[in-house]
């Protein structure tokens, strides 16, 4: 609303705008594309936990300590002396936004056996800046992601819309100004007024008495499928801007597997259980064949409600199966905002589970290969080939099993049996005596399958006769990706 109270009489003019909103509870940073009537939100981020209250409390806790220190009286235990100070603090506040030094006063705030108590101080704007110092610079890491997600730079911003009371603080005008290298944030539009008055505009396109204006909002989450291993695989990435569809093809992951369960999932985890599950169906009826063959091509579809529609079709059968998930955005903002932060805090702990389970898909593709091998071409491998195979096969098995094996290690162990295994191949091709039959013992590695019910996604389709694991994305579950 705040973007669209800014824009409605710019909307020939091709630009990029920040929209800076720092409420009393709250903090959001959107950034936007105007042009040709159309606002296309290009990124969002923010601080549920962060507004003007919280500069308040600043100087609530400064008074509170003075008082102490001076009278020996805590007033934090006095509701009624709080709320005095809360009503204060937030004056004071106002005041210092266009004035250097301001008085508080507080008659009667409290009392002892020597009789009552008043409160009388003075605070400088100077004073005032050091308390919320932190707080102003806690201002600017949602300003980087934004950018970041949207793949901006500080001087790719043309505008920078300040909506919110607080943005009055010099402070604040400051430390924005400085992030982009002296810009001048645009105070055309009522900080007090901006949402009001967008929400205004906004009706007025619902209810068809404002044309030519249109909206592009983007998803505040990514959207995906549960794959083998009980990863996350993404299929549409947060900021992605609505209306949009992607579309992945999947395989299964056994032998013979009839059956696949979609699971529908949204958040930044690497990993499926740390994520929020939106729903699941059942694709059933795919003819038994061997794993890597069926194809299974999962589409996402979002409108521009948020309303998200997945479907899983059989390409052999034409076989289909979907559901329709209305609640994408149903999440508050302060849990975005959590899954958000909880996707940044475990990074590191979730891209090497996210690893180990890949590299134990690669694994598994590996045993299927070997197997394979064996039954089809025993004849043409040697004892010594077999017995270091075997033996490649047993450590790469034992190294699945230790779950405080290192990536490291566990890639170690795949680059033994792939060896093993290349060896092999040489000798069956040596074996058939011609150079114009191949045997392709790597078809499994590039596909992702499905195990359980679940999927994942490969970028490699062609190895060129060599095992592609260090570069293979497999992410499997009970199907896995081959597009």
């Amino acid at each position: 609303q705040r973007q669209l109270s800014y824009g409605l009489d710019k909307q020939d003019q091709e630009q990029s705008v920040l929209v800076f909103d720092l409420g009393g509870g709250t903090f959001d940073v959107s950034i936007l594309q105007l042009g040709d009537g159309v606002f296309e939100v290009k990124a969002t981020s923010g601080n549920n936990h962060l507004g003007g209250d919280d500069f308040d409390n600043g100087i609530v806790r400064w008074l509170i300590d003075n008082f102490r220190e001076q009278e020996g009286i805590d007033l934090s235990t006095d509701k009624m002396a709080l709320q005095r100070l809360r009503e204060a603090a937030e004056k004071a506040k106002i005041e210092l936004s266009s004035m250097l030094t301001t008085t508080i006063n507080l008659p009667f705030i409290t009392a002892d056996e020597t009789g009552p108590k008043h409160l009388e101080t003075e605070l400088t704007r100077a004073k005032f800046e050091e308390l919320v110092g932190h707080l102003v610079q806690s201002t600017i890491d949602p300003v980087t992601q934004a950018l970041k997600d949207a793949n901006f730079t500080p001087a790719q911003i043309d505008r920078i819309l300040l909506v919110g009371g607080s943005t009055r603080i010099p402070a604040v005008q400051e430390a924005i100004r400085n992030y982009f290298n002296g810009k001048t944030p645009d105070r055309s539009v009522n900080p007090d007024e901006a949402v009001a008055l967008g929400a205004a505009i906004q009706a007025g396109v619902l209810g068809g008495e404002v044309k030519d204006l249109l909206l592009l909002d983007v998803t505040p989450l990514s959207l995906g499928i549960e794959t083998l291993g009980e990863v996350f695989t993404k299929i549409i990435e947060r900021n992605t801007t609505i209306p949009t569809s992607r579309t992945q093809t999947f395989s299964t992951a056994t032998d013979g597997q009839t059956s696949v369960e979609i699971h529908v999932l949204q958040g930044e985890r690497a990993m499926a259980r740390d994520n929020k599950s939106l729903g699941k169906f059942q694709l059933a009826g795919i003819p038994p064949a061997p794993r890597g063959v069926p194809q299974i091509e999962v589409s996402f579809e979002i409108d521009a409600n948020g309303i998200l529609k997945v479907a899983a079709r059989d390409k052999g059968t034409g076989r289909e199966q979907s559901i329709r998930i209305t609640n994408t955005g149903g999440l508050s903002e302060a849990e975005v905002d959590r899954m958000r932060e909880e996707a940044e805090l475990f990074a590191e702990d979730d891209q090497r589970r996210k690893q180990l389970v890949e590299l134990r898909n690669q694994a598994e593709a590996l045993f299927y290969s070997y197997e394979s091998t064996l039954r089809d071409h025993a004849d043409a491998i040697g004892d010594t080939f077999k017995a270091q195979a075997s033996e490649r096969v047993a450590e790469l098995r034992a190294a699945i099993s230790d779950r405080d094996i290192s990536v490291d290690e566990m890639r170690n162990r795949i680059n033994l049996l792939q060896e093993a295994l290349l060896e092999i191949g040489a000798a069956v091709y040596q074996q058939a005596g011609t150079q114009n039959e191949e045997y392709d013992y790597s078809t499994d590695s590039s596909k992702a399958e499905w195990s359980n019910g679940h999927v994942a996604p490969t970028e490699s389709e062609d190895l060129d006769g060599e095992y592609a694991f260090e570069n293979d994305e497999t992410v499997t579950a009970d199907y896995e990706a081959i597009d």
